[in-house]
């Protein structure tokens, strides 16, 4: 693949995700406009990933099914008109079911993305490629939390959903003119046979449960500390603005690099040490965010702990996940990613609650308690020297 291209699908998985978590740095201020507590504002997230498990249902394994260039221009069409919706919510009910539909368009964008830069790499490189995309992800999340505490300051909350819009259209040309028309392997199946091998992958590819069980783990603490960061913040004695609280994504960035580096790691036959550095650090992490309240600089050491293991991790999983069958790399992602809508939507709700009643101790407690789950069954399931050693090559890289 080009470097031109694969720059260009980064960049496209950027803004497509972008669109999925631009309502964190948000929520206090959308919690005030439509007069939500502090234990339920986190229902705005989770209304974005019931989007997203719908997405990874019905939507993202079409992939295999239909042409992608022309399924993905589509969605860019309609999500267009879906944040259009979100700016102009009027009440509760409006709010989430346009987050709801926002979830489920830039989920089903991002994951057919990811498995297209999948489809269009050799072999070879496919570790390198989806690294590079999954990069745009990383960049994407930046973007979203950081234009979108700059754009509240501005305009209002309701201005970097228009911003968005507009962008999104920019994309739409931009693919229509660049996108190759490229044949690529397709399921010999109908819809609803196809929904039903998304299933069927599950129950017989132990790759993909493994995988996709750690996935929820790990993004349900992620999402925990993204969705709560915002609360204490932008209360005393911090009382820090929209623009502060989402430059704290700032620090993430080298977590682009590392989802590079996890991706040829994965190459090399080296995902398990892979795994098990991500997940040592993805525990750690949560002892300097513990002193937020003491230590600004302690929580940007969190911050880029935490990214880097997340992105070495979730690049990993992917390559993995994407050797399995290259005629069913919408219908992997799909599976894989209903994982993690489960654990980002539990993360968010439940990390709410938990600061509502034990502050932000409680949610430090909440995530570093999932962290070590995501360890101890990653421990529990990693394959035996000995069993490695027996296995096919395939088998060998679980």
């Amino acid at each position: 693949m080009s470097t031109a291209l694969v720059m260009l699908l980064a960049a496209a998985c950027a803004l497509s995700v972008a669109n999925v978590y631009y309502a964190q740095p948000l929520l206090d201020a959308i919690g005030r406009e439509f007069r939500m507590d502090e234990a339920a504002i986190g229902i705005v997230v989770t209304a974005t990933q019931l989007g997203c498990a719908i997405a990874l249902l019905f939507v993202v394994p079409l992939g295999d099914l239909l042409d992608r260039r022309r399924l993905m221009l589509a969605q860019l069409g309609l999500l267009v008109l879906a944040l259009g919706a979100v700016a102009l919510s009027a009440n509760t009910p409006w709010l989430l079911a346009g987050m709801v539909v926002l979830g489920l368009l830039g989920t089903a964008m991002t994951q057919g993305l990811l498995a297209l830069s999948a489809a269009l790499a050799a072999p070879s490189e496919r570790g390198r490629v989806v690294g590079a995309a999954q990069g745009g992800v990383v960049i994407g999340l930046l973007l979203a939390r950081t234009l979108a505490g700059a754009v509240a300051d501005l305009w209002g909350w309701r201005a970097v959903y228009l911003v968005s819009a507009c962008l999104s259209a920019v994309l739409a040309l931009v693919l229509a003119r660049w996108l190759p028309r490229r044949r690529l392997p397709r399921a010999e199946l109908r819809y609803g046979a196809l929904l039903r091998s998304v299933f069927v992958l599950l129950a017989t590819e132990r790759v993909l449960r493994v995988r996709g069980m750690i996935a929820l783990l790990m993004f349900a603490a992620f999402s925990a500390f993204w969705t709560a960061l915002v609360l204490p913040l932008s209360a005393p004695p911090h009382s820090l603005s929209h623009t502060a609280v989402g430059a704290f994504g700032l620090v993430g960035v080298v977590g682009v690099l590392m989802a590079a580096r996890a991706g040829r790691l994965a190459d090399s036959g080296q995902g398990q040490k892979t795994t098990a550095a991500g997940l040592a650090l993805l525990c750690l992490a949560w002892a300097p965010i513990a002193f937020l309240d003491q230590s600004l600089w302690a929580l940007a050491l969190g911050v880029l702990v935490l990214d880097v293991a997340m992105q070495a991790l979730h690049v990993t999983n992917q390559t993995m996940i994407f050797s399995i069958s290259a005629q069913a790399h919408s219908r992997l992602v799909g599976g894989y990613m209903m994982f993690y809508a489960v654990g980002s939507g539990l993360g968010s709700i439940a990390s709410t609650a938990v600061y509502a009643r034990a502050g932000w101790l409680g949610v430090c407690a909440l995530g570093a308690g999932i962290s070590l789950a995501a360890l101890l069954f990653w421990a529990a399931t990693a394959p035996r020297k000995a069993s490695r050693l027996r296995g096919t090559p395939g088998q060998a890289r679980i």
